[in-house]
């Protein structure tokens, strides 16, 4: 038989940066809360892909590191620990609700909870790669699709292939640092962020655009050599390197979702203004929810977080008083 303790007030499904503070936010409302999180460590995207990459649209923070803002996030945990549990490689499967309580099974095992929040963005995430012929090959020596350090690239001529904000940020970054830089795009115009590309554009990056990549050449184990194709023209030009990082972005995919009994568009979930979905007592945040004039920023989702998480405890305790208080009223350490 089924313990109150096994029951949690708010379970949240995704352990980036909004399921982090959507958990904090419901500790400090005074709720026992659950984090499922799919991957082996909490944080997302900043702290798998992009740790070194700075955030420059976080509140209070002129520039952050992927890195920083999640340990800073996991950090503010500690507040709410006492109400607070944290599940790692399970995948949430399927749920229903059963006498009020939702059932959520995962790859591991049953958990139970009075409502559920998303917070798992598009879901699984994974690198799009140059689509060259032995490509796997040389993941693990000198082809990278993320960063996790750049002092490996200290004094070494490293070309990116791409033209968004990470082909950009990663540039101006390595800039620094590397011995030479050069960035390979299919268009001549940049689609990064207009405050970056004027900073490209001024900088020493070696810039070739609108270029393609079309084989490379290697000698024991790495790459050494990048032939690239002008679009148009169909020159072609061979660049010698020491490392090559595809910046393409990444792919998401949420194979359960259509396991779940919630009205969904591609690989989000549609909510109301309070977040809620067509399910009642399930909730979704950040990129996990869709809605009109939707915008996809970490700050977004920071903002939906509370929202969700106050509708929710109206949900369950709807006897209380739940006006919302300032933090300060809240907790006291």
């Amino acid at each position: 038989m089924r313990s109150k303790e096994d029951v949690y007030d708010i379970t949240i499904v995704g352990g980036g940066p909004v399921g982090l503070f959507t958990a904090f936010y419901a500790g400090l409302r005074g709720v026992r809360v659950k984090i499922i999180e799919s991957l082996s460590e909490l944080g997302g995207q900043p702290a798998i892909l992009y740790p070194e990459k700075k955030i420059f649209d976080i509140p209070a923070y002129p520039s952050i590191l992927g890195k920083d803002l999640v340990s800073n996030l996991i950090k503010q945990l500690d507040l709410v620990s006492d109400k607070l549990t944290i599940c790692l490689k399970e995948e949430v499967q399927t749920f229903k609700k059963i006498n009020d309580i939702f059932v959520i099974n995962t790859s591991k095992t049953i958990h139970h909870s009075k409502t559920i929040i998303f917070a798992c963005g598009n879901g699984a995430f994974s690198p799009r790669k140059l689509g060259l012929e032995k490509e796997e090959e040389f993941e693990q020596t000198n082809l990278y699709y993320h960063i996790k350090s750049l002092e490996k690239f200290k004094n070494r001529n490293v070309i990116i292939c791409g033209g968004g904000d990470s082909a950009v940020d990663w540039a101006l970054e390595l800039e620094k640092i590397a011995k030479s830089v050069t960035l390979v795009h299919r268009r001549k115009e940049f689609r990064a962020h207009e405050h970056s590309v004027s900073l490209l554009k001024k900088s020493s990056v070696r810039l070739l655009t609108p270029f393609i990549p079309v084989s490379f050449a290697a000698n024991n184990g790495v790459i050494t050599q990048l032939t690239i194709q002008e679009v148009k023209d169909k020159q072609v030009t061979t660049l010698f390197l020491d490392d090559l990082i595809v910046s393409y972005g990444f792919t998401n995919s949420n194979k359960n979702l259509k396991n779940w009994p919630v009205d969904s568009q591609r690989t989000s979930i549609k909510v109301s203004s309070s977040f809620e979905s067509s399910h009642k007592g399930v909730f979704a945040v950040g990129d996990a929810a869709i809605y009109d004039c939707k915008l996809s920023l970490i700050a977004t989702g920071f903002g939906e977080a509370p929202i969700a998480v106050n509708e929710a405890i109206k949900l369950i305790y709807p006897e209380r008083d739940n006006r919302v208080v300032h933090s300060t009223s809240l907790i006291n350490k």
